[in-house]
């Protein structure tokens, strides 16, 4: 046990310090940063993972100032992983803040009673955001039908994040709308190996996978859409590669429903 949290704590250590000239966020939201933490669950571990969370994580997050933004699992059952985007006022905020939970006697006891038949997680990736200037303020919310939620990830050809975001600031989030799929937010990451310079990652939702491919088919063909990006690629291609997707469903304990 004390080896695996060790290890836990030298993981946010290395991803928290890494590059701090890069923690400034200068696109009108303040310092507050958000962590995108994707857990890979060893096999026949999800639900547990998901019952440790539920009943004992994210009340301890909040404890330590730490705020639960949202939770989700992918719609692909087979996808055994747990995806969920913490909060914090500024960087040193949530570095003191998760430093405090890991040394938590009550974490401490939820964990060791947890992996007491094995580890939970096989894998940890973590990503440091900083809101878009023009992302939707994230805010708890039960969805009166369900949703399933889509993470998608841009990377952009060299030196084109720019004009990536200025079409989805002057177009694309509000044709998205007029096409029934809602904005949740929009963010790039805060450090240079992690894609600061390059890459778009955002989450929108539907109200169903069937219904988010009607949605996409109509949003494509939309002439709006046509036009704006006829022209946001006059002077070269915007990304460097397809974009990256996942549906997920929230879990039942996620702000975000």
């Amino acid at each position: 046990m004390k080896n695996a949290l060790a290890f836990l704590t030298l993981l946010f250590l290395f991803t928290s310090t890494n590059l701090h000239a890069d923690e400034g966020n200068k696109n009108g939201k303040g310092d507050r940063v958000y962590e995108l933490r994707i857990y890979s669950a060893n096999e026949g571990k999800l639900d547990a993972l998901n019952a440790r969370f539920r009943n004992h994580t994210c009340k301890l997050f909040e404890k330590h100032g730490l705020t639960n933004v949202g939770y989700w699992v992918p719609a692909d059952k087979s996808d055994k992983r747990l995806i969920y985007v913490i909060s914090s006022p500024n960087r040193a905020a949530h570095t003191k803040s998760w430093k405090a939970f890991l040394n938590d006697p009550d974490w401490k006891k939820a964990y060791k009673a947890s992996t007491r038949d094995g580890a939970l997680v096989a894998k940890i990736d973590s990503t440091f955001l900083s809101a878009t200037d023009y992302s939707p303020e994230i805010k708890s919310v039960i969805f009166k039908h369900p949703r399933v939620f889509e993470l998608r990830t841009y990377v952009t050809a060299e030196n084109r994040l720019k004009n990536l975001n200025a079409r989805f600031r002057d177009h694309t989030c509000a044709i998205f709308e007029t096409h029934k799929m809602t904005n949740v937010a929009y963010w790039t990451p805060m450090d240079a190996n992690k894609g600061k310079d390059n890459t778009l990652i955002y989450i929108i939702s539907h109200k169903s996978t069937d219904q988010a491919k009607k949605n996409w088919g109509a949003f494509i063909g939309d002439p709006a859409w046509k036009k704006a990006r006829a022209a946001s690629v006059k002077d070269g291609k915007i990304l460097a590669k397809a974009p990256h997707k996942v549906f997920m469903n929230s879990t039942n304990y996620s702000p975000i429903q």
